[in-house]
């Protein structure tokens, strides 16, 4: 026969199993189980056991048969009993009889780079903990009792206004909650549009993030690179596609808002050719040399979609983010998305409107702002320093900076780089294989990711890794 029991009236460490089995009475088959046990480490010196009377009722035996088999464990060594204490498992190294113990091996600890210096990562040291740990209380203590029912697919109405006031006031944005969809992200924004609600070509531009680009290759997205040069992405290259991805703001990741007049332009072919602008916000907040860029959603709301997220203002971690779309597809986009929210928590789509409404969100984004900028002056000035001949570009703005090297060094540096221990990439990882425009060397510098502590020896390594000057 064998019985088992979780006690969890008494609080007596993890779950407990015991198997009253083998040869004689009850008393002696508790005896075996409980010693078994202690040698096997279930029972940890020091743990307190459940009084008597409930193991019994737990075990279904007489209170004397564990009162019998607490004494003669006692007598043994393996227990002990005091007056206020209860019973516990004796404090000492080893159980009598247990077998040897072999020490585990560590486990081999990964071995990553020393300096992380890769885009698209904001500092996690500087999340604001206890803004959204305050803004969580709130918004949990005022939720309406639906917010803990199946979630709306396009997003808690809270956040949908919150959003509608923030993106207004500070990227141009025009628009109303029922034309907001809250997503995951923005590769869950394109899995959603496309080729659910938008079919290709999709014209893109030459440098941008190549899982976007397999994301929508996946999708049997055909994408069409459009060349770059100061003034952004060359919208007067556009022709039969149906829709373009630009990210107006900063381009990505070679730097610089796109002009005004290809703003416009590019504003004009989406009316003249029926098709749709999808707008990357990726980090619209952070501008540092310039005045604010508005989104250019704000020229023809029904020809744009504008994408943002919280990824690079505040944490990749939340995957929180948002459309604003035309009203054409609002509907379309909610019927892929289906007839729940699986995507996005609600508790955290709360916390965000009261993080926004309560002007937690402005105060966080300038403190960052501040802190950011600070960090591309230093990086500015090591350079300035220790490489004068490397020319630093796309800083007015953004998380990152490209150092442009000379001809024929990308490769070589970047190997350097991971001598040295500094992990960033090279400018030709973010080239669209089909890009017919010039391919210059550099390397993408993020220097958001280091802590503050660390960074002065990410700079020093990184400069320890760039090509001689002439």
């Amino acid at each position: 026969m064998a019985e088992s029991w979780v006690n969890s009236a008494e609080r007596i460490g993890a779950d407990l199993h015991l198997e009253l089995s083998g040869p004689g009475g009850r008393r002696a088959a508790l005896i075996r189980a409980l010693r078994e046990a202690v040698r096997e480490g279930r029972l940890a010196p020091g743990t307190r056991l459940p009084p008597y009377r409930s193991l019994a009722a737990d075990l279904g035996v007489a209170r004397n048969t564990v009162a019998d088999a607490y004494a003669e464990l006692v007598a043994e060594g393996w227990l002990t009993a005091r007056q206020g204490s209860g019973t516990r498992v004796a404090e000492r190294a080893e159980p009598l009889g247990a077998p040897e113990r072999v020490p585990k091996k560590a486990p081999p600890r990964a071995r990553g780079p020393r300096h992380d210096l890769r885009q698209g990562t904001p500092d996690a040291s500087s999340f604001p903990r206890a803004a959204w740990l305050a803004s969580y209380r709130r918004a949990l203590q005022q939720a309406p009792n639906a917010a803990f029912g199946p979630g709306d697919p396009a997003g808690r109405v809270e956040l949908r206004e919150a959003l509608t006031e923030y993106l207004a006031r500070a990227r141009g944005v025009r628009t109303e909650p029922g034309r907001i969809v809250i997503c995951s992200g923005f590769a869950h924004a394109l899995r959603l549009l496309f080729p659910g609600v938008l079919r290709g070509p999709l014209a893109v531009e030459s440098y941008g993030l190549g899982f976007h680009r397999e994301l929508l290759a996946a999708a049997s997205v055909r994408t069409v690179p459009l060349s770059l040069d100061e003034d952004g992405a060359q919208v007067g290259e556009l022709g039969r596609e149906r829709a373009v991805l630009l990210t107006p703001a900063h381009q990505f990741p070679t730097g610089g808002p796109l002009h005004p007049e290809r703003r416009a332009a590019v504003v004009d072919w989406a009316r003249a050719r029926g098709g749709v602008i999808l707008e990357d916000d990726y980090d619209g907040e952070f501008r540092y040399d310039r005045k604010p860029v508005g989104a250019v959603q704000g020229l023809d709301p029904e020809r744009v979609v504008h994408i943002g997220s919280v990824s690079k203002s505040l944490s990749p971690a939340l995957r929180l983010g948002w459309m604003v779309l035309p009203r054409r597809y609002v509907d379309a986009v909610l019927a892929v998305k289906g007839e729940r929210e699986a995507w996005a928590s609600v508790l955290e789509q709360l916390t965000l409107a009261d993080f926004l409404a309560s002007g937690s969100y402005d105060r966080h984004v300038r403190r960052m702002r501040q802190r950011y900028r600070g960090r591309r002056d230093r990086l500015v000035a090591a350079l300035a320093e220790r490489a004068p001949h490397i020319e630093v570009t796309g800083i007015a703005a953004g998380l990152h900076a490209v150092l442009r090297l000379p001809p024929g060094t990308e490769r070589s540096a970047v190997k350097a780089a991971t001598w040295q221990g500094v992990a960033l990439d090279g400018l030709a990882g973010f080239r669209h294989p089909e890009a017919t425009m010039s391919a210059p060397d550099g390397l993408v510098v993020g220097y958001a990711t280091p802590s503050e502590h660390a960074y002065g020896a990410a700079l020093e390594a990184l400069c320890g890794a760039l090509p001689p000057g002439p």
